[in-house]
């Protein structure tokens, strides 16, 4: 179904992100050294967060602890689909330094459920975040 105001369907299949596109839920998320060892990230044991895709291109994350605040990761701008990777441009971040930059994402799909692996900003760490589809409301 498109969009009849910005035929947003049409640009997600047309651009091959259709598979991508919707909001998603944070299921876990962790860190792996150098070694392969997996520890919490750096929301801990239980963190929670939205993961927002539009078919236009924009990208949206909000992620805290579950135990309440802080630490809190969020950030905004727009993004694209480069095979098994996904590049996110930020516009806007809680993370001054990190306006501007690429974050660049494994990505695999498996159902309902969205891996993105990648390095971190902050400590070079290898994160990997696990999301879940949300069904649409409505």
């Amino acid at each position: 179904m498109t969009d009849e105001a910005t035929g947003a369907t049409d640009v997600a299949e047309a651009t091959g992100v259709a598979d991508v596109v919707g909001v998603w839920r944070l299921v876990s998320f962790h860190t792996l050294d150098e070694h392969g060892t997996v520890t919490p990230g750096p929301l801990g044991d239980d963190p929670v967060g939205l993961l927002f895709y539009t078919p236009d291109g924009h990208v949206a994350v909000h992620m805290t602890s579950a135990a309440g605040p802080p630490p809190y990761l969020s950030y905004a701008g727009t993004w694209h689909r480069e095979g098994d990777r996904v590049v996110h441009h930020l516009t806007v971040a809680a993370e001054r330094e990190w306006i501007g930059t690429d974050q660049i994402r494994r990505l695999e799909l498996d159902g309902d459920l969205l891996t993105l692996t990648g390095t971190s900003l902050s400590t070079q760490d290898r994160r990997v975040l696990v999301w879940q589809r949300l069904a649409p409301s409505g």
